[in-house]
């Protein structure tokens, strides 16, 4: 159930960021949804992958290079799935730290633990 509304908030995180950036559209939720679950899917197998791949430059750039490879993956992802674009390389940078940031915001408010 946890999975499910994490979900959800990702495709609502996915619908506020071109309120905030204009260079990333969202045509519908539908669009929202499947966007989200394949960032998902990619956040989960492919940046691993690519992290390790390269780990050397990473090191040399103090960490930056992961925004590189968050905005390629935001980019790529956009034309896998019709309905969500990105105008290009930079606005993928952008819009793949909005998203994150919307997201973590979203899933603070919303999902709370039984911590104190």
């Amino acid at each position: 159930m946890r999975l499910l509304i994490l979900w959800l908030i990702n495709a609502l995180a996915l619908l506020a960021v071109p309120y905030l950036m204009h260079s990333v559209q969202v045509d519908s939720f539908g669009a929202a949804l499947i966007a989200a679950l394949i960032l998902g899917f990619v956040n989960t197998l492919v940046r691993p992958v690519l992290v390790i791949l390269t780990l050397p430059v990473t090191l040399l750039t103090l960490g930056l290079f992961i925004l590189v490879i968050n905005g390629l993956m935001f980019w790529a992802v956009s034309h896998l799935v019709g309905g969500f674009y990105v105008a290009g390389f930079w606005a993928g940078v952008g819009g793949a730290l909005l998203y994150s940031i919307v997201s973590w915001a979203l899933s603070t408010l919303l999902l709370k633990s039984g911590r104190n």
